[in-house]
């Protein structure tokens, strides 16, 4: 089974970005999007993917998208929310596997939501730190892939996080990370990311 045709990455998205890996995913059209006008070098080196930061998404329940504790901040799992929605749901599968008729997430889609998820919370950080050049290391990526029983690609699914944060911050972006198979996220999102950044 595959993602329908409507909840592909970047359906009904314009055609003006081309992200990485097509990812047209967090791409920020909204005038009041954080970060318009690339103003850290991190921002625009994410516009030279075609990226730009979007406004931080807006809590689902009672938690804040980002706390500094410290010279970190931590967090909080971000989904790939797209233009305030996820552009599909489901559990990811090769669609060599499982038996459900539920929709499923390919791998290949699935690792570009989980870029989407880590310019999400790069927006997150932002809103705490005000700079994204004040980023001195990216400590520990934890990604979250809402598997079918049979999938074991999530450390795959995951480096579409880990890839972006290496593009956009160099040496800065390595991290730890771990990569989670689990039975469901929130909203049905078939990929959750978070990150502890080290800050200046």
């Amino acid at each position: 089974m595959s993602t329908p045709e409507a909840a592909a990455p970047g359906a009904g998205l314009g055609a003006t970005n081309s992200p990485v890996n097509g990812a047209e995913s967090a791409v920020a059209t909204d005038e009041n999007a954080v970060g318009t006008g690339a103003s850290s070098a991190v921002e625009q080196r994410l516009a030279e993917l075609g990226l730009a930061l979007p406004a931080v998404a807006a809590p689902v329940a009672a938690y804040v998208p980002a706390v500094i504790s410290g010279n970190h901040v931590y967090t909080s799992g971000q989904l790939p929310f797209i233009d305030g929605k996820l552009e599909a749901t489901g559990k990811v599968s090769s669609g060599t596997e499982g038996t459900s008729d539920e929709p499923t997430v390919s791998p290949e889609a699935a690792k570009r939501y989980a870029e989407v998820c880590a310019v999400n919370a790069l927006a997150a950080v932002k809103s705490v730190i005000g700079d994204l050049d004040r980023i001195t290391r990216i400590v520990k990526v934890v990604g979250f892939v809402s598997s079918d029983p049979s999938f074991t690609g999530q450390p795959g699914v995951i480096n579409g996080a880990s890839e972006l944060l290496g593009k956009v911050l160099g040496d800065a972006g390595q991290h730890a990370r771990s990569a989670v198979g689990v039975a469901v996220l929130p909203l049905d999102s078939p990929v959750e990311v978070e990150l502890i950044a080290e800050f200046a």
